[in-house]
Order: structure tokens, then C-alpha cells, then sequence
């Protein structure tokens, strides 16, 4: 009888999180429509999202403007923070996630190199090819912490050996800025900030081809990860490989964390905070439900640091990275001080 009472009270609990995240995903996009230099009242934006028609204007503002921009946010704010959730449970860290340990700080170095070598040459570079290249530079940070996690456990020595690794990888960045082209440097200091601004259908559809896929195959990962939880001797009691599925966890992380460098630039703190803000909402650390809630939430995060970036100062728009830290940054903070306090 205790059993079903715990049972319900955890569903409702979930119930209850999902419908705020759902609820607060819809009202984002309402928002993010509304906002802007040219005002759209809420049913006209109903209108034309359900019929697109309406005054022609205001259809191409909301179909070739808004909408591309807010769907690339909420695809890639939900991709980054399940990259940060895959990280985490790779390291059984909490404080791992693509920027903080340098993935992003690679893939950016990466995505300069192939833009001021091509963009030279060619006048454009293919979104395929850009994400190819955050993927390779991904990769390769994730390699040089894969070899330093192998004699470094410590959490704090984990964290420095990451933003070592995240100031080489910029400085090699801005080495090359040194001696690129003025044109090619104007096209990659815009890049760089973090920004999805600039979005249209074309990138929105192949981020989302990209990220969906991955978590389609994460969630397939469910059991394996709540096995891994556990630890890797109970993981392997389960017949779980473990070495593949470390494999398959790192490279999913390295595909989301460059598909978002790639088409938005290095974004800082969604991958670490967002996963820990939607396990203490949802009271576990269940794969099968926080998932799901950590891609919906990284969305509604992105979406509102957006919003933030480009309407608080109007008309100069902050580059999304300055809004995330803002608001990430002290997330990170109370998890030091919290693990720490635990540990006392």
C-alpha cells in the first residue's frame, strides 16, 4: 500500500513537471512571436501560424524571421543540455558538460579553421561541413580529458585540466584570427559570439534532423544508462558492454555539442545547468523520464536566454552566451557549494 502511495506521488510529481515545462514551452514561443521591433497582436499571430495568412508583412516576419529563429533555439537549447546529461553520466560528475571541460572551446577551434580556410576560397561552407568540423574538434578535446580522467579523479581536477584544455583551444582560435583575412575574421567574430540569429528554414531543419535523431537514440539508451548509474560492475551484472557504451555515450554527446557550435556557436552553462535544474524538479535521476524533461527544459531555457539576448537592449543584441552564463553561472556555483557542504 506504501509502495502504490510513493508510486503515485512520484507520477504526479512527474505529471506536474512535464505540464509546467509544456505549458512554459508554449507561452516562450507566444512570447518570442510577440516580441520584437514590429508589435503582432496574439490573434493575429494564431492566424497566421494556423492558416499564414494575414497582412504580408507580418506573415514573412513570423514564417521567415521568428519562428526559424525560435525553433533553431529551442532545438539546440534541448540538444546542449542532453549532451550535458550524457557527459555527466560518462564521468559520474556533475559538474561536466561541453563547455566547462572545452568540447565547445575544440569544436569552435575547429568550425575557424575550416571557415577561414574556405570561406576564402569558396565564399560559403556547407552546414554539413561545419558540423563536421565541430565534431572533429569535439572529439579531439574529449580525447585529451578521456586521457586526463584516467589519472585524475578529483572533480576540481577534472574542471582545470578542461578549461586548460578549453584557453589552448581558444588560443589556437585566435592565433589563426591573427594572420586570417579581414572578411574572414568579420564572418568568424560574428559566428563566435553565440547567436541564432541569422536562422532560417534550411539550418532550423537540418539542426533538427541532427539532434532529433541523436535523441531518439539516447533514449534508446535508457536501461543501459540507469545500469551505468549504478556503477559499471552492476552495468556489466546487466549485460550491458561496457566500453561500447561509454563509446556510444561520448560520441553522442560529441554530435549534439557540435551541431549546436556549428550552427549557434559556443554557448556556456545550458549542458551543466539545465540537467541538474530538471533532476532536483523531478526528484531522480531516472533516465526515462529526466531524458526527455532535460531536452524540454534546455529548450525553454534557450528560448527565454534568447528573448533576453536580443530584446533587453534593444536594438544591440547580446550574444547568448553572456545570457546563459548569467544565468547558469550560479546554478554551477550552488552545485560546488552543495557537494561540497555533503562531503563535510
Amino acid at each position: 500500500m506504501q509502495n502504490k502511495q510513493v508510486n503515485a506521488g512520484r507520477r504526479l510529481r512527474y505529471t506536474a513537471v512535464f505540464a509546467i515545462l509544456a505549458a512554459a514551452f508554449a507561452a516562450v514561443v507566444m512570447l518570442n512571436i510577440n516580441t520584437g521591433s514590429v508589435h503582432i497582436p496574439a490573434d493575429r499571430i494564431l492566424r497566421i501560424l494556423l492558416t499564414r495568412q494575414g497582412e504580408a508583412n507580418e506573415v514573412s516576419i513570423i514564417w521567415k524571421i521568428r519562428m526559424p529563429r525560435i525553433l533553431l533555439a529551442a532545438v539546440l537549447g534541448g540538444g546542449l543540455s542532453l549532451s550535458g546529461f550524457l557527459l555527466q553520466t560518462f564521468f559520474g560528475n556533475p559538474i561536466a558538460g561541453p563547455f566547462v571541460l572545452g568540447i565547445s572551446a575544440g569544436a569552435k577551434m575547429c568550425v575557424a579553421i575550416v571557415m577561414i580556410l574556405l570561406l576564402g576560397k569558396f565564399g560559403a561552407v556547407s552546414s554539413w561541413t561545419l558540423i563536421l568540423a565541430a565534431f572533429a574538434g569535439a572529439m579531439l578535446s574529449t580525447g585529451f580529458i578521456l586521457i586526463v580522467s584516467r589519472s585524475v579523479r578529483h572533480m576540481a581536477a577534472l574542471l582545470v585540466a578542461g578549461i586548460m584544455i578549453g584557453y589552448i583551444c581558444s588560443a589556437v582560435t585566435e592565433f589563426l584570427v591573427t594572420f586570417a583575412e579581414d572578411a574572414d575574421i568579420v564572418n568568424l567574430h560574428g559566428w563566435s559570439q553565440g547567436s541564432f540569429s541569422g536562422a532560417d528554414w534550411g539550418s532550423t531543419g537540418t539542426a533538427a534532423l541532427i539532434t532529433f535523431t541523436a535523441f531518439f537514440l539516447v533514449f534508446l539508451l535508457s536501461k543501459p544508462i540507469g545500469a551505468y548509474q549504478m556503477g559499471e560492475a552492476y552495468a556489466q551484472s546487466m549485460g550491458v558492454n561496457v566500453r561500447r557504451f561509454r563509446m556510444e555515450l561520448i560520441l553522442l554527446s560529441g554530435i549534439l555539442s557540435a551541431c549546436v557550435t556549428a550552427f549557434a556557436g559556443p554557448i556556456s552553462f545550458v549542458g551543466i545547468a539545465v540537467p541538474f535544474l530538471v533532476k532536483q524538479a523531478l526528484g531522480t535521476s531516472r533516465p526515462l523520464v529526466v531524458i526527455p524533461a532535460s531536452f524540454l527544459g534546455g529548450a525553454v531555457f534557450c528560448m527565454i536566454c534568447d528573448l533576453i539576448a536580443r530584446t533587453a537592449f534593444a536594438p544591440t543584441e547580446l550574444n547568448i552566451s553572456t545570457v546563459t552564463s548569467v544565468f547558469g553561472a550560479p546554478v554551477v556555483i550552488f552545485m560546488l557549494v552543495r557537494r561540497s557542504a555533503q562531503r563535510t
